[in-house]
């Protein structure tokens, strides 16, 4: 699952899946601690696979709970669609998409054409916000 081809098997994946899942018991902030725990190799596969959701790997790198909108289109998608990126806000100018490049999280707005602003990192997600709500004092 991984951009490189995976390195772990997919039946260990799945086998920490259900571990993980169970143990959390639809707590995000519990998943997203016990995913801290698992080894860098799996944990990079785990987090761009088909047995999480696009929001529990959202609420994993950034720890924090963003609307309801965007929680619902996060939810409705698997973890692998974040390798290509995830459309996640817009306004009438701009749109914000959620992505994973060499592990990390990304967040780029687009104004339709092309690239206007990238961010990375656990404060991506705060600074691509203030960026889509004033794009003009960038």
């Amino acid at each position: 699952m991984s951009e490189k081809g995976a390195s772990v098997p997919y039946s260990r994946l799945v086998a920490i899946a259900d571990k993980l899942l169970e143990d959390a018991d639809d707590d995000v902030a519990r998943l997203a601690r016990s995913i801290d725990a698992l080894e860098q190799p799996v944990r990079d596969e785990f987090l761009v696979s088909d047995l999480l959701n696009a929001y529990q790997v959202f609420y994993y790198f950034f720890r924090i709970e963003p609307d309801i909108l965007v929680q619902e289109r996060l939810d409705l998608e698997p973890a692998s669609s974040l390798i290509n990126g995830l459309l996640v806000e817009e306004t009438d100018l701009l749109e914000m998409f959620f992505g994973i490049r060499n592990a990390m999280p990304v967040i780029v707005i687009s104004d339709g054409d092309k690239v206007v602003a990238t961010f990375s990192g656990k404060s991506a997600y705060e600074q691509g916000r203030i960026f889509l709500m004033n794009p003009e004092y960038q």
